[in-house]
């Protein structure tokens, strides 16, 4: 089935920009023209294709088109810098990863890029149980995820493992009377999240049975999370990177008989023949090589 590219370019557009008065704007088009391309596009794969909510988000099938548009649009891109030799065309990088990945080991990549002309990065972080809904959305062309099954579309390869261990300050045991080796002690001690997706915490607790503690701590950034747990304020799961230190210092102590939870990452990408593509992910799984393997 051929799709009009004024069609795709539009429903890409509504869901980059939450809503129809934006993207008529960005594409420089009445809102009443805007709506038609909205509706031809519907009538031609004779569905709704996106959901009349603020902002704009794309049903199922509309998810596969905003794929398509930008699968298109990188390919374009792509063919216009190699017909001019490395002209001004500007390709975005699309990733989504999870906040310790950036912090713990991806970093590489970043200064990989950086040497890159014309290539514009965009992370978005998400949890790793999570990214890959991304990858189907057509939000990104790349994702760090730790589910293998790959996405419509996409291929799969895995990377390796990030282990955590739960670990707590010292003090805070001390304060609530716990010993760090009895695992049912862990309802008694407050616990530090990295946000309301976040199940590494509670993942643990079900698996020994344990209730959690009513006070929960939320920290959004992985390495201010290592830090609150460091300063006592709860109990959690941190990447072992990130407390080899202070556990040989012994301002941490290791919990529940010396648990671990262990996360097997996977490198998802559009099927794409993409030069860019191909360099991307061999960069990703480069740097994926100081992680643990499966």
């Amino acid at each position: 089935m051929d799709w009009d590219r004024q069609h795709l370019a539009a429903l890409r557009a509504a869901v980059e920009h939450g809503t129809f008065d934006a993207a008529s704007k960005a594409l420089q088009i009445t809102p009443s023209a805007f709506s038609q391309r909205i509706r031809g596009a519907e009538q031609r794969a004779g569905s709704l294709l996106l959901t009349r909510s603020k902002p704009v988000r794309p049903t199922a099938a509309g998810e596969v088109l905003v794929q398509l548009a930008r699968q298109l649009s990188l390919l374009e891109t792509e063919a216009q810098e190699r017909l001019s030799h490395g002209g001004e065309a500007v390709t975005e990088l699309s990733i989504s990863l999870n906040a310790d990945s950036l912090s713990v080991w991806f970093a590489p990549v970043l200064s990989e890029i950086a040497d890159w002309d014309q290539v514009a990065l965009r992370l978005q972080i998400e949890d790793q149980d999570l990214s890959a809904r991304m990858l189907r959305s057509g939000e990104v062309m790349g994702a760090v995820t730790a589910d293998p099954r790959p996405a419509p579309g996409c291929r799969s390869q895995p990377l390796g493992v990030m282990r955590y261990l739960p670990v707590a300050h010292p003090r805070l045991l001390e304060r609530h009377g716990v010993s760090p080796q009895r695992a049912a002690d862990l309802a008694r001690l407050p616990m530090v999240e990295y946000g309301p997706d976040d199940d590494l915490q509670r993942s643990l607790l079900r698996q020994l049975g344990v209730p959690p503690n009513p006070v929960s701590h939320r920290v959004p950034t992985s390495a201010e999370f290592a830090l609150a747990v460091e300063a006592g304020l709860g109990w959690g799961v941190v990447p072992e990177q990130q407390v080899q230190g202070p556990l040989a210092a012994g301002e941490l102590v290791r919990l529940g008989s010396r648990r671990k939870v262990d996360v097997a990452l996977y490198w998802q990408r559009w099927r794409l023949d993409s030069p860019l593509l191909e360099r991307l992910s061999a960069v990703v799984l480069d740097a994926a090589a100081v992680l643990r393997k499966a």
